[in-house]
Order: C-alpha cells, then sequence, then structure tokens
C-alpha cells in the first residue's frame, strides 16, 4: 500500500514539487511530465543485479506505482552487484529487502510485491496492469515468457543481459518493431551457456546495464527521445565501448511475425530443453544428490570446481581435477568405474561429463545441481555460494 496519502493523486504535492525540482526545469518533462512518471506503472521482473539499479532510478524518478516479482533470498554472493540489498538483508526474502529500500528512496512510490516464480499460468495476469514491463532476469526460459506475455499484451519488453564483461540492452515492442524472439528465435542448448554463477561478471556491470533499462522505461513512459526499439546496444566494459546493431522484425517470427503460431503462453522449460523430462545439459546422463549420496562407495566422485572453490565448499571424498586440466588427466582416471562429476551447480560439470563420454568412458554421470543441490538435499552443513 502507499505511505503517502498524495500517491494516486491527481496533482504532485508541494513536497513532491520539491522533490522533482530537477526534472520539472527539464523542458521535455516539466511537471506535465512528473505527473504521467505520478500516474506510471512499471514491473520488474527479477529484483537482482539488474533489478536493483533499475528500482531505484525508478524510483528515485517518481514512478508511481512499481510491482517486482521475485521468489529468492538474498544470499552473501548477492552483495557483490545487487546494491539494492545489503549485508544485514541475507537471508530475507529479496521483495522485502528491495520494498524497504524503494520506500526509503521514495515514499511517494506505491511498491507491489509479486512473491512468486513467474509462470505461463500466472504471467498475463500480473503483467497486464503495467505500462512497461523490465526484465531483469537471468534464464532464458523467463526471457522468453517474459518476451511472449509482453508481445500477447502488446506492452514493450525492456531487455537486459549481462555475463563477465559483457552486457546487452534494447526495448522489445513488438506494435513498433521486433520481440525477443525476432533477434533469437531458439534458445541454446541446455548448459552451452554458462550462468553468471558459473562464469561470474562483474559487480559494476548489472549497474550499467540496469540503468540503461531504467532510462529506457522513463523515455517510455514520457514518450520522449528515441527507444531502443529496432536497436540492440552492446556494451563491452573491458573496452569501455559500445556498439549498436540495428534489428529487424522477423515476418516469420512465431509469436510476432505475420501468421504467428503462438497465440498462447507455452511450456518454457520444455521449449528451452531445461524441463524435468528434458536430458541434462549437453545430452549427458544426470545423478540426483539423494541417489549419490546412497552411491557413494560404488563411484568415483569429481569435483571440476577451482580449488578458491573447494575452500568455501566440498563433498568429502571428492577428487579435485579442475576443468581447465581434465583433458590433461584422463588417464588418471578409471575406466572400470562409474564416475560422477559435480560442479557448483551443474553447468562445467555437464561440460566434463560430455567430454569424458566423448573420450570413451561408458559410465558417467553429472551431479544434477551440483554441490549447491547436495547442500539443499543430503548435507546442509556444506556451506552454499
Amino acid at each position: 500500500m502507499p505511505v503517502n496519502p498524495s500517491v494516486g493523486g491527481d496533482d504532485l504535492s508541494r513536497e513532491e514539487l520539491e522533490r522533482y525540482s530537477r526534472h520539472l526545469i527539464i523542458p521535455e518533462v516539466g511537471r506535465a511530465g512528473q505527473e504521467k512518471l505520478k500516474h506510471a506503472s512499471v514491473l520488474l521482473v527479477g529484483a537482482g543485479g539488474l533489478g536493483s539499479p533499475v528500482a531505484l532510478y525508478l524510483a528515485a524518478a517518481g514512478v508511481g506505482r512499481l510491482g517486482l516479482v521475485d521468489f529468492d533470498l538474498v544470499d552473501a554472493t548477492n552483495l557483490q552487484r545487487q546494491i539494492i540489498h545489503t549485508t544485514a538483508d541475507v537471508g530475507r526474502a529479496k521483495l522485502d529487502s528491495a520494498a524497504e529500500k524503494i520506500r526509503a528512496v521514495n515514499p511517494f512510490v506505491a511498491v507491489e510485491p509479486h512473491p512468486v516464480r513467474l509462470t505461463s499460468e500466472n504471467a498475463l495476469g500480473i503483467l497486464e496492469n503495467y505500462d512497461v514491463v523490465v526484465d531483469g532476469t537471468d534464464n532464458f526460459p523467463t526471457r522468453y515468457l517474459v518476451n511472449d506475455a509482453c508481445v500477447l499484451l502488446g506492452k514493450p519488453n525492456v531487455y537486459g543481459s549481462i555475463f563477465r564483461f559483457e552486457g546487452q540492452a534494447s526495448v522489445f515492442d513488438a506494435a513498433r518493431g521486433p520481440c525477443y524472439r525476432c533477434l533469437y528465435p531458439e534458445p541454446p542448448p541446455p548448459g552451452l551457456v554458462p550462468s553468471c554463477a558459473e562464469g561470474g561478471v562483474l559487480g559494476i556491470l548489472p549497474g550499467i546495464i540496469g540503468t540503461l533499462q531504467a532510462n529506457e522505461a522513463v523515455k517510455l513512459l514520457l514518450g520522449i527521445g528515441e527507444p531502443l526499439i529496432g536497436r540492440l546496444v552492446l556494451f563491452d566494459a573491458l573496452a569501455l565501448e559500445f556498439r549498436e546493431v540495428r534489428l529487424g522484425k522477423d515476418p516469420a517470427c512465431p509469436v510476432c511475425g505475420e501468421t504467428p503460431s503462438i497465440t498462447g503462453l507455452i511450456d518454457y522449460e520444455e521449449f528451452c530443453g531445461t524441463g524435468a523430462g528434458a536430458p541434462g545439459p549437453l545430452g549427458v546422463p544426470e545423478m540426483g544428490a539423494a541417489e549419490l549420496a546412497r552411491r557413494r562407495g560404488e563411484v568415483d566422485l569429481i569435483d571440476v570446481r577451482e580449488p578458491f572453490e573447494t575452500e568455501i565448499a566440498a563433498i568429502p571424498g571428492a577428487r579435485l581435477i579442475p576443468l581447465g586440466e581434465l583433458p590433461g588427466r584422463l588417464a588418471e582416471l578409471d575406466r572400470g568405474r562409474e564416475i560422477v562429476i559435480h560442479c557448483r551447480s551443474g553447468v562445467r560439470s555437464a561440460r566434463a561429463a560430455r567430454m569424458l563420454l566423448d573420450a570413451g568412458f561408458p559410465r558417467v554421470w553429472n551431479l544434477r545441481g551440483g554441490i549447491l543441490a547436495w547442500s539443499d538435499e543430503v548435507d546442509p552443513s556444506v556451506h552454499k555460494y
């Protein structure tokens, strides 16, 4: 609920006039523009690395209603980049932490938390109540879900993506240009593209890309400038270089093309090959943590993480062979034994398992979910990171 009675009112209060004075003296914004922002609404899908700067800047700008979709808890590993959360928030729901900071930045903003995982069943009902959607997700099923829901609802989708030192940003608005599927018709094979949790990300990068997303959202709400519709901005933090790629609408796009075949939301886990019935990443067999615990004495467990990671957490009895060393150390492995490979979450170990299978090892398994799953399902004393 709004914490100030002026939220949703027809006029800017005296306190709001003072707060937004630097906007009011810009001819392209002015009082009329600020009132537009006050009566506007934005949904942020994700309150993490990208969602943090977007939420803070949109709140400071005076966007009257901010919706937040997230179901995760604040973890210590988030703090390197998710600036809306603090050390004191570790263990709290991200929505609670983010809502508290937003209200501290601007009590004139109404915060609407949605403590759920966005799915095909609830997406349309949530997104339809907002003017603009900002995609701050980090997985392909949700990106395609957000895109398709926005196309079906006629909502602009402010897109951002980050990995290591590189980021992307665009605005997908099927009424005026291409959608996400026009750029990426098919998702990559599971396990081919590592997540930020596996490949890392420069902590400052989501601040840069998220700020670009906030900028685009405000432009869309005010109807000023040239939004990134039909344009993809690529940013390289190491070179400090921005490049722009022009995007065209795909007439054969299955959701926004001339004869769309997708007219409703689908199963996006299945579409991206990550559903429960799908094969593991790179098509390798998988073993669950509970099964590994039952069969510990029957299999050889190989840890393909880096040495510093084993100082944080390790499964007792696992043998460390970092992924980069594995090709030169295959002779050390017993081809007559069943081999289970693990990493942090299952992506690097899938690549390692694929390597062993291609090298002729007959019985190789990937530990589904990695050491994180081991901590969740078998031994909570193993630290998660």
